[in-house]
């Protein structure tokens, strides 16, 4: 049975999507964005159509944003379940997901992720290429865990926070909202609001 996803921005981000949507089971990949012309980007293997607005008129199965900016990402996911559409997750088969662990709606799990037993994913969230989430962690709305981070048991990340590509956080660090941990920091310690912090141990800029 043929089944026909929508995907909200067409960029580099959109290709990963449209990859993963593959490899889970969907046989057509549709995307809607103005950003772009024929033949840039995503849309160069997938058909493009101009206007995210007229997602609906597509019929799609389920739909998902592909839309690295995590504002602009959580704009466009309020939108589809506002419009009634239904918003869905898309995880790689190549990723180890505990059957115990929570993912909601419009959650991104890439090749060879790990997300262990009784983690929580919320809505939107992005754990990337080869990220590790271990036991009872809680990913906030719209983050992203970016390739190659690993999170020990019992961290807690705030919504839209990114945690960089090769970062390592200590079991028990709680993380705050709109935080940016710096590519390969090690962080120790808990992390308030609205901080960059990068280095080992990371610490803020």
């Amino acid at each position: 049975m043929s089944k026909r996803l929508g995907v909200i921005g067409a960029g580099g981000h959109g290709k990963v999507v449209a990859d993963v949507a593959g490899r889970a089971g969907w046989t057509q990949v549709v995307f809607f964005d103005a950003r772009f012309t024929s033949g840039d980007c995503a849309h160069a293997h997938w058909p493009l159509f101009a206007a995210p607005e007229d997602a609906a008129a597509h019929e799609c199965d389920g739909y998902f944003v592909a839309i690295g900016n995590s504002e602009e990402r959580q704009q466009w996911c309020d939108w589809l379940l506002d419009n009634g559409l239904p918003l869905v997750s898309l995880v790689d088969p190549s990723a180890v997901v505990s059957e115990y662990a929570t993912i909601e709606p419009g959650v991104l799990i890439v090749a060879g992720a790990v997300v262990n037993v009784d983690s929580y994913i919320s809505q939107g969230a992005i754990v990337n290429t080869r990220a590790c989430v271990d036991h009872d962690c809680h990913i906030g709305t719209y983050s992203h865990i970016c390739p190659a981070a690993a999170l020990a048991g019992t961290v807690k990340v705030g919504a839209h926070s990114w945690i960089g590509i090769g970062s390592q956080v200590k079991q028990g660090i709680s993380i705050g909202d709109a935080v940016i941990v710096g590519a390969g920091a090690t962080v120790v310690s808990d992390i308030d609001n609205d901080l960059t912090v990068v280095g080992t141990p990371a610490r803020s800029r």
